[in-house]
């Protein structure tokens, strides 16, 4: 029977192979670990890679923690009780060097609470600086090949969930592309338990081929000093999101949790210019152009 200790250990594998795959394609720098304890139970192994040939920061963590739930998240979870919760994952973002090359995310979690609830989330989403379709094209058809594995239906669904949920109001843009995004997955029963899990094996499985595939393919692309400014603003987009609408930071924050591998989703350096407004018929035009919901990228 799937027990909550084995898809932690499972997580931790996952985290162990995206490191060394990642590793092996930057080619330069290695992963430093940090471990940590939470002060209600359980802890992490927080791994952050810096100033490699490709990637400039790169995080990728891995968390099991516990303990009671707090007012503030029985009132985000909108639990009728208290109860005490575990709750394991892996996450990441890769901020790298190049322009040229996109910004990542993706996180894979599954949450259990002692009165017997629990549900399994996640999602995987691609920031391009620069928007190429070609790539946002390939990058879909992979997550669509990961969720068909388990449900003919299962992109369509969490890829409107992402275009919804990777969405900027006050700048009423997409973060990126999108992606897919899932949450609050609860199994009926023992057999439709180890069914999700294995769609979120696929999910999980999936973001070191596709992200190394565009790490190679992007990194040898030249850029110059305008390409390097717009790469700050587009950051600055995506420390917006993280901060004031990912319920994940939240959550974390909330939670007391450790800030340090909270905020690793942020990049290393940031811009904001007052009122920036593109070029006409530039390349920085057509991509805010495509920061769109409900594009069908396949």
């Amino acid at each position: 029977m799937l027990s909550k200790e084995n898809i932690a250990e499972y997580f931790k594998t996952l985290q162990d192979n995206i490191c060394q795959a990642l590793e092996l394609t930057d080619g330069k720098a290695k992963f430093q670990e940090d471990n940590w304890q939470h002060h209600s139970g359980g802890g992490g192994r927080t791994r952050v890679l810096v100033n490699g040939n490709i990637i400039e920061k790169g995080g990728v963590n891995f968390s099991v923690v516990t303990g009671e739930t707090s007012d503030a998240l029985q009132k985000q979870l909108k639990l009728t009780e208290k109860a005490d919760y575990f709750a394991t994952g892996v996450s990441i973002v890769q901020h790298p060097i190049s322009p040229m090359v996109p910004i990542i995310h993706m996180n894979v979690r599954y949450f259990e609470m002692s009165n017997g609830i629990s549900w399994f989330g996640g999602g995987i989403d691609l920031t391009p600086h620069y928007v190429v379709d070609e790539d946002a094209r390939w990058f879909h058809e992979q997550l669509k090949k990961a969720c068909d594995k388990h449900d003919s239906e299962a992109y369509a669904k969490y890829k409107e969930w992402a275009d919804n949920y990777f969405y900027i109001p006050h700048r009423h843009e997409t973060r990126g592309v999108g992606g897919i995004f899932f949450d609050y997955l609860k199994p009926q029963d023992s057999t439709e338990k180890e069914k999700i899990f294995d769609f979120v094996k696929s999910v999980g499985e999936s973001f070191a081929p596709i992200y190394t595939h565009l790490m190679a393919k992007n990194s040898q692309i030249s850029f110059g000093e305008e390409e390097k400014k717009w790469q700050m603003l587009r950051r600055g987009r995506y420390v917006e999101f993280n901060l004031v609408w990912d319920r994940g930071t939240k959550f974390g924050l909330e939670t007391n949790g450790r800030t340090e591998s909270i905020l690793m989703s942020l990049p290393p350096v940031a811009n904001w210019v007052y009122d920036y407004q593109p070029q006409p018929n530039s390349p920085e035009e057509r991509t805010l152009s495509l920061l769109k919901k409900g594009i069908d990228w396949i």
